[in-house]
C-alpha cells in the first residue's frame, strides 16, 4: 500500500481515474444540493462550466497535488490510528479538513486572472465550508478506493 496521499493520488497510472472520480464527486455534490442555496450553487457551477468547458477536470487535475498536501496530515493520522473509513474520519474533523481544502481553492481563486471565475467563486464561497463538509464522506470514500488499489 502507498504511504502518502501523493503516492496514492498522483501516481501516473492512477491519476486519470482519480481525476475522473473526483469530477464525478463534484458533479454528485452539486446535483444533491437543494433549496435556495442549492440553486445558487447549481447556477454558479453551470456558469463556470459554460465559461470554460472542461474546467472541472482541469481544475481537479491542477489542484490535486495541493489537495493531497492539505489532506496529508489527516491521512497520516487516520492511518496511524488504523482507521477503515477515511470519509468518517474526515467528517469527525470536518472543521479542520474543510478549512484545509478551502485554503487551496481560496489561494487558487485569488491568483486567477479571470475576473469571471473570481466573481463566481466569491458568490459561492460564503457557503463553501458547509458544502465541503458535506462532501467529506464521499471524498474519503474515493481516497479509500484508490488507496486500496495502490
Amino acid at each position: 500500500m502507498a504511504d502518502t496521499l501523493k503516492d496514492i493520488l498522483l501516481d501516473s497510472s492512477r491519476r486519470p481515474a482519480v481525476v475522473s472520480d473526483f469530477e464525478g464527486l463534484v458533479d454528485a455534490e452539486v446535483s444533491d444540493k437543494g433549496g435556495v442555496s442549492g440553486a445558487v450553487v447549481k447556477t454558479g457551477f453551470a456558469a463556470v462550466k459554460k465559461i470554460k468547458p472542461g474546467i472541472i477536470p482541469s481544475a481537479v487535475d491542477t489542484l490535486l497535488p495541493d489537495f493531497a498536501t492539505a489532506l496529508e496530515p489527516f491521512y497520516g493520522d487516520y492511518r496511524a490510528k488504523g482507521g477503515n473509513d477515511f470519509g468518517a474520519y474526515l467528517s469527525s474533523r470536518s472543521d479542520e479538513a474543510s478549512d484545509a481544502l478551502l485554503s487551496v481553492t481560496d489561494s487558487r481563486a485569488e491568483r486567477s486572472s479571470r475576473d469571471s471565475i473570481k466573481k463566481v467563486y466569491s458568490k459561492l464561497r460564503p457557503n463553501g465550508k458547509k458544502n465541503v463538509e458535506e462532501a467529506l464522506p464521499r471524498l474519503g470514500q474515493l481516497i479509500d478506493k484508490h488507496a486500496a488499489n495502490a
